[in-house]
């Protein structure tokens, strides 16, 4: 689905910020005026307008809130966090000393906050015991009761706040409480705490379900992982057979199966003979003319704590579900896109290797067909929800 950019990648980023107008995310009118601002492929001026949007939104924001008008404070803090967010995306050329990636992020973070405190449902930040450290989260209650908990699990490069669109606020409406949190590799776990992926996602979820379960408020646990995410959480519930259900939004079996269709085949065999030197240069003329592969071997780097797209691409190689995928018993729902520019073959290759998968394709000509179903949040939710409320009960 082409949506207001040709360029690939600026297309699905804008859908993505518009996306979330269902839940708050977003109005129409604001992505339609900042996009139209933004030559095709101009990442610098893709980070100008959106920034200059967010804070535009954000100063409404806060200026009804010393008003005392709640409502519209929050309405306007939510819409900034997305394009705060969506801001900082393409922020990549050193985002590990770039003072913009921290701004940006923070600034995103401290409107949803904001917004947050406004909901008239329960909202609390956690910090979740992780080895030596911890993990930030949010936990969104319905009423402060026990209820049927979601985890939600987040990809390559969303972040915490992303929870309440993606997930969060169609849970809730269900009666599910949420628990959501940046792992390594993510949102403020990454940028402010410098952890990075790890492949052995049990690990990470393993302390998050322990914490979990210490919550009053939480019952029956279902994981859920968005993007990336869908590979994660698969791979923790081949370790940890506690939660009740898993969802994947959208199956992941091979990370590096599933993305060397983006590149020329002799580059794979260059890299899997260990000619990093010979892979460098070519991989940097590849970049230069295509905006969605320079962002994810730029942001992979970082994610990943690697310093070069050869060890990036070994890296991914660690990202499989190969040998584990028997072992996970819960109940899984595979979610597919049928126009899906990054996981292609993948989620029916999940749902083949589990023992009791559900697998559900989301169709281009239901607007639902681009990955995660960017767009069609109301309709992928339709099908989670649906399918998790039968599962439970």
């Amino acid at each position: 689905m082409e949506f207001l950019f040709e360029d690939e990648s600026f297309s699905f980023e804008a859908l993505r910020a518009a996306g979330f107008a269902n839940y708050g995310g977003a109005d129409l009118g604001e992505v339609l005026t900042t996009a139209r601002a933004i030559p095709e492929g101009d990442e610098a001026a893709w980070h100008r307008e959106w920034k200059a949007t967010a804070e535009r939104v954000e100063a409404l924001g806060r200026a009804s809130l010393a008003a005392g008008h709640k409502v519209s404070a929050r309405e306007a803090l939510l819409r900034a966090s997305n394009y705060f967010r969506t801001a900082e995306f393409y922020r990549r050329d050193d985002p590990k000393h770039d003072p913009e990636v921290i701004e940006l992020s923070s600034r995103s973070r401290d409107a949803f906050v904001t917004a947050a405190e406004l909901f008239d449902f329960g909202f609390e930040r956690i910090d979740i015991p992780y080895e030596n450290t911890t993990l930030p989260g949010y936990l969104y209650t319905v009423d402060g009761t026990r209820r049927p908990t979601v985890i939600y699990n987040s990809g390559y490069d969303s972040t915490l706040e992303e929870s309440y669109f993606a997930i969060a606020a169609a849970a809730l409406a269900r009666g599910y409480n949420v628990l959501a949190f940046d792992g390594p590799g993510q949102g403020a776990a990454l940028r402010n705490q410098g952890l990075v992926f790890r492949p052995d996602w049990e690990a990470v979820i393993t302390p998050v379900i322990d914490f979990a379960l210490t919550r009053p408020e939480v019952g029956v646990v279902a994981l859920f992982g968005y993007s990336l995410g869908g590979y994660l959480v698969a791979r923790a519930a081949a370790f940890d057979q506690r939660p009740a259900a898993v969802i994947l939004d959208d199956g992941l079996f091979d990370f590096y199966a599933a993305i060397q269709h983006s590149l020329p085949p002799f580059i794979t065999q260059w890299i899997e003979e260990g000619r990093d030197d010979a892979v460098a240069p070519v991989m940097a003329m590849l970049r230069a003319f295509n905006t969605q592969l320079r962002w994810a071997m730029r942001n992979g780097q970082w994610t990943m704590g690697v310093d070069s797209d050869a060890a990036l691409a070994r890296e991914f190689r660690r990202y499989t579900l190969d040998g584990v995928a028997d072992r996970i018993i819960a109940p899984t729902l595979v979610l597919d896109a049928e126009n899906d520019q990054f996981f292609k073959g993948q989620p029916e290759q999940v749902a083949k290797a589990l023992a009791n998968a559900t697998l559900v394709t989301l169709r281009e000509a239901e607007g639902a067909g681009e990955h995660c179903h960017m767009g069609a949040m109301s309709r992928s939710h339709q099908v989670i929800f649906d399918w998790l409320d039968e599962t439970l009960a």
